[in-house]
């Protein structure tokens, strides 16, 4: 047979298992996501800090910023039913791999080239909920600049999941015009930390 032909067939035959890799990894996310209103909620703070930012006086900015207050608690206690939720997933169909490409059940192929989603689901609800709580006592605008940065590094860890680190970092520059690492270096430093830690990069 023509080598090329084979080498086609192998492109052709990985494809086909990419896309169901990837498409069990969208329906395990997103049996959890279905009763909550998680992104719905995430999607109104994006888009109202950014209304915000955009108000000319800094009473209009804090007027508007106040009435996403009960909007931020609902999210951040839905961030933590989320992560309760997938706790509960098989750790081997909950792992991550670290590599920036997809390959198709790594978990099994290469585990020590993985790392747990349910641990950085956990992460991600705490860091959510020490913002939303203001523990660093930052004023109104920082507070939701690094609460933007913690919801829009949620969203990178779930594209992470369903589909590859490359593709996450993609839609984040797409999506909000930044980068992965601006982003990393913009939540706060409780969530960066154990962010860190659990990436391996942090050893303390």
């Amino acid at each position: 047979m023509d080598s090329a032909l084979i080498l086609l067939m192998v492109v052709v035959a990985w494809q086909v298992l990419r896309v169901r890799y990837q498409r069990a990894r969208i329906a395990l996310l997103g049996r959890h996501l279905g009763g909550l209103q998680l992104e719905r909620h995430m999607e109104t703070l994006t888009q109202g800090y950014a209304r915000a930012i955009r108000e000319e006086s800094e009473a209009r900015q804090l007027q508007v910023l106040e009435t996403y207050a009960q909007t931020e608690r609902a999210m951040a206690a839905q961030a933590q039913s989320l992560a309760n939720a997938v706790q509960k997933e098989n750790p081997q169909a909950a792992r991550v791999s670290t590599l920036s490409f997809c390959v198709p059940y790594i978990e099994r192929l290469l585990p020590a080239a993985t790392r747990d989603f349910r641990e950085l689901l956990h992460i991600h609800a705490a860091g959510l909920r020490h913002v939303v709580d203001n523990e660093d006592r930052l004023d109104a605008k920082a507070r939701a600049y690094q609460l933007s940065a913690e919801l829009y590094l949620l969203q990178h860890s779930c594209h992470w999941f369903c589909k590859s680190r490359a593709v996450a970092d993609a839609r984040l520059m797409l999506r909000h015009q930044v980068n992965h690492q601006k982003v990393l270096d913009s939540v706060s430093a409780v969530t960066r930390s154990a962010y860190l830690q659990w990436q391996g990069l942090n050893k303390h």
